[in-house]
């Protein structure tokens, strides 16, 4: 076997290092300045061993990095160009972590569309980027010889949803076919490998509002799955759960995906999604009525107490009643690096103290779908 000295030890070839007796993951860092790339190489040199280049130098890396450690400004386009030069040594790499100079909606989808498995701001901290990129998860896996490989339907999903996103902030056409045809994947994916991995999965590689519409579309096929739902029924219930936070791209990021409680006019912000996801869509080919009445109502409750139009009973169809079910079970689930994640059963719990709000026949039939499926 080839070995190459390093620093910290002595590189094997399957990207790690021998250490007394342990193995070092191996990382590469890619910087678009000297300054940025030190600055994410002496973070990391003390958990990894650690190669780092600069984006407008030619690559010279002969091992296959376990990581990839990407810090660049995503609005130049040198370095788009230079990243998508080394297109296929990024793919061979089990995790693609970007950290964005800016988090906007555009940078970030240029983030995934470029290959990353997980988008953090340039910002974070030191133990954050460490927990992000030793995920016990991926250590056991790696130490039993399999190692995860690029997780297409989840790559998929998360490129179409940044890809959303990106429409709406420069108010182009959105690419319907290709956002339900990304639903179906997830159908697919769910159908063969169940809910439970869906869920490890996205919390594990995806952040905020983008991570939120990933868990809700997998928990909406997998309630409607659980139902007996048909073909056609299943294809509108992942596509309004697809489209459903589309008017979340009106909203500022650092409003959208804030840690801790909203204050009186960022909650009122945030309740204009609903209505500004349906202005965006009604107009374009392929949603249908169903699935605009979705996007604009799938926060009203049965009492009459939801938003926008405090819609009640009857008023609120079936589609509707299934999304919002599911809306809300992500969103107590959702993994956020402030705070605790909480147990599923748990937040099924909160479904059941709602009264009223919900329909109970269909909040006793999610009990397996947020329990056992």
């Amino acid at each position: 076997m080839q070995h190459v000295r390093t620093r910290s030890g002595l590189l094997n070839g399957d990207g790690g290092i021998r250490e007394t007796g342990t193995v070092r993951p191996f990382l590469h860092v890619l910087a678009d300045t000297s300054d940025k790339l030190s600055g994410v190489c002496s973070i990391l040199e003390e958990k990894f061993t650690v190669a780092g280049e600069r984006l407008d130098a030619d690559s010279r890396l002969s091992q296959t990095p376990a990581i990839i450690v990407i810090r660049a400004e995503l609005r130049d386009l040198d370095n788009i160009a230079a990243i998508k030069k080394r297109a296929g040594k990024l793919a061979k790499a089990r995790k693609r972590i970007f950290l964005l100079e800016h988090t906007s909606h555009v940078c970030i989808s240029q983030a995934y569309a470029l290959g990353a498995t997980l988008v953090l701001p340039s910002t974070v901290g030191r133990t954050r980027l460490l927990a992000a990129l030793t995920d016990p998860a991926d250590e056991s896996s790696a130490a039993s010889g399999d190692a995860p490989q690029p997780d297409n339907a989840v790559e998929a999903a998360a490129t179409a949803v940044a890809s959303m996103f990106t429409a709406v902030t420069l108010g182009q056409p959105l690419d319907v076919n290709g956002t339900k045809e990304a639903g179906r994947q997830i159908a697919d994916r769910i159908g063969q490998h169940g809910l439970t991995e869906w869920l490890m999965t996205v919390r594990r590689h995806h952040e905020g509002t983008y991570q939120h519409c990933l868990l809700v579309t997998g928990i909406t096929i997998d309630f409607g799955l659980s139902l007996g739902v048909g073909r056609a029924d299943l294809e509108r219930l992942y596509s309004a759960a697809m489209f459903h936070d589309i008017g979340k791209a009106r909203i500022p990021l650092p409003i959208l995906d804030k840690p801790g409680r909203l204050d009186a006019a960022e909650r009122t912000l945030i309740e204009t999604h609903p209505a500004a996801g349906y202005e965006f869509l009604k107009d374009h080919d392929g949603i249908s009525p169903e699935i605009l009445d979705a996007v604009r109502h799938h926060h009203e409750y049965l009492d009459g107490s939801g938003y926008p139009d405090a819609l009640c009973g009857d008023s609120i169809g079936d589609i509707v009643r299934i999304l919002t079910i599911s809306d809300i079970f992500a969103a107590l689930i959702e993994h956020r690096h402030y705070k605790p994640t909480m147990p599923r059963a748990e937040a099924y719990n909160v479904l059941c103290g709602m009264t009223g709000k919900l329909e109970k026949a269909l909040v006793h039939s999610f009990k397996q779908v947020a329990l056992t499926r």
